[in-house]
């Protein structure tokens, strides 16, 4: 065979290697892609005055979310003119501004799905704001979603909410559940404006968590296991151990909560445990409760002693119960 031909059969072997590793991350990304799950319910059904924004996002991407005031404040009147690629224009009437808690699902979650956290934060006094991370509900679609777009959205999210009348900025605090939870501590570490955290059910390292889904889904770590977390790190951009939660913990200089179910199979709670132990000079509280990892039922039982957390650290109408 001539030199053309050994050119050509090397293209054409590559070409076929590199189709096939665009097939292999393709099956990888499809593989571990979130379920799109429709909001069920709205702060409306639950008898809470709410406005529905758009909030800009990274990638040129919008995201949905649901703004409940703080009692003593209101939403705009559903005619109010339109902002330019955001929100309503809002009129708040308040004597002071208020404290805030932005609300982040967790994987295949939505803003809808965390509204039973709504009501007791609302009669705590603050203002909420509950969005849905990108792929995820109302928002708009992007080539794929991860733990550090997620913190992403929630920082976009908390300068939206930071630059609304009638919000103190300087006491905000992030909520999140789960994928969610390790969003809002790695935001937290790299956002020193955002006066508190409350993490629930967080994972401790998302390699943890990958080898979990890789031994339910039956495959073996060695070698395909390894070649995924491999890509999805490449992918996202992201050392798993920079953004896992045993590492941003110690990044986060305001006090954090630290929340997980003591059934929790998906996320056992050694891994909470993990986490307050690599708390360095962080303030945290780690507070369990019974349930598994999806319940909201048995955290509203607790609501009192997490708003009392946030009371403590946001202060103001929040201190009220």
């Amino acid at each position: 065979m001539g030199a053309p031909g050994l050119i050509a059969a090397f293209t054409a072997g590559a070409a076929t290697l590199a189709g096939g590793r665009a097939l292999v991350h393709w099956g990888i990304r499809k593989g571990l892609a979130a379920p799109r799950v429709p909001h069920h319910t709205d702060p409306g059904e639950l008898g809470l005055a709410s406005e529905a924004v758009r909030i800009g996002t990274a990638n040129g991407k919008s995201l949905h979310a649901w703004f409940v005031p703080a009692p003593g404040r209101r939403a705009p009147d559903e005619g109010a003119e339109a902002a330019p690629g955001l929100a309503r224009a809002s009129e708040v009437i308040a004597a002071a501004p208020a404290p805030a808690v932005i609300v982040l699902h967790g994987w295949g979650g939505n803003a809808a799905l965390m509204l039973p956290l709504a009501r007791p934060l609302h009669e705590a006094g603050f203002s909420t704001l509950f969005v849905d991370a990108r792929c995820h509900g109302a928002s708009d679609d992007d080539t794929f979603a991860s733990l550090p777009r997620f913190a992403e959205d929630v920082e976009h999210a908390f300068a939206w909410l930071a630059m609304r009348a009638g919000i103190d900025p300087r006491r905000i605090a992030l909520l999140g559940h789960s994928v969610g939870a390790g969003a809002v501590l790695f935001a937290a570490a790299r956002t020193p404006q955002v006066a508190a955290v409350v993490s629930v059910a967080a994972f401790s390292h998302p390699a943890a968590m990958m080898r979990r889904w890789l031994a339910a889904k039956h495959i073996p770590e060695k070698p395909i296991g390894r070649y995924i977390l491999d890509y999805v790190q490449t992918a996202i951009g992201h050392r798993f151990d920079d953004i896992a939660p045993l590492a941003t913990i110690a990044r986060i200089r305001r006090p954090v909560l630290l929340v997980h179910g003591e059934d929790d199979e998906i996320v056992p709670i050694d891994e909470a445990r993990q986490i307050f132990a690599a708390r360095g000079e962080t303030p945290v509280e780690l507070m369990t409760v019974s349930g598994d990892h999806e319940s909201f039922a048995d955290l509203e039982r607790h609501m009192g002693r997490l708003v009392a957390f946030l009371g403590r650290v946001l202060g103001g109408d929040g201190a009220r119960r």
